[in-house]
């Protein structure tokens, strides 16, 4: 969830699988009110819950078209064994899906939410950029591209490595300092994960400054 403070409009992210609960709590005890649901892919752990969440509040969704399918079938997104699970399952498509384009900014909740195209995990996949606010740094929500000494990964229908690794080196570009909040796991910085994580040894050098960007 993004807000500019307690009492003030939000935007939430990636409502997956018994979020409604937890978010009803926050959004009570910090006085939030959500204006959207933006989804950095299509992946069924991100989705789950998007319909309800929009629904109960006559809110729209934002995704990228490569991925708007799966908001109503997410067996088109999982594997195989997983299919076994949730073969059959059938999602609602929330009744204000708005699409999301390479480079738009979205201006809600009194923010502004830059949106990059990062395909690799799926086609759709983008990250969401915020930009530093006084003492606080540019921030990076990243969805499943980039974790805490990971990456996502591309073995899924949609998944494509070489997609993934140019999806990286672009991310790689932006400020040592930014801060990254990947879809699961810690917060972690671009800094730290250049320097010390294993599965970016292998793109190329970063062009420009890392920096002051």
């Amino acid at each position: 969830m993004i807000a500019p403070g307690a009492g003030a409009e939000c935007v939430v992210v990636d409502p997956g699988q018994d979020a409604v609960g937890e978010l009803d709590e926050v959004l009570r005890e910090h006085r939030l009110k959500p204006v959207a649901v933006v989804l950095t892919h299509g992946h069924l752990d991100h989705v789950w819950s998007v319909a309800p969440v929009c629904g109960a509040r006559d809110i729209p969704a934002w995704i990228h078209p490569d991925d708007r399918e799966l908001l109503t079938d997410p067996a088109k997104g999982i594997s195989a064994q997983a299919s076994q699970l949730f073969g059959g399952l059938e999602l609602s498509e929330p009744d204000d899906v708005r699409e999301l384009t390479d480079g738009a900014t979205l201006k809600l909740a009194g923010l502004e939410l830059t949106v990059d195209h990062r395909p690799g995990h799926t086609r759709g996949s983008v990250t969401f950029r915020l930009p530093p606010a006084e003492e606080i740094p540019p921030v990076l929500f990243s969805g499943d591209l980039l974790f805490a000494g990971s990456i996502g990964r591309t073995d899924l229908p949609g998944g494509d490595h070489s997609a993934m690794m140019s999806s990286l080196a672009a991310t790689m570009t932006l400020p040592d300092e930014t801060a990254v909040l990947p879809g699961h796991g810690p917060q972690t910085t671009i800094g730290r994960e250049r320097a010390v994580n294993p599965y970016l040894q292998e793109l190329p050098p970063a062009r420009g400054p890392h920096r002051g960007l």
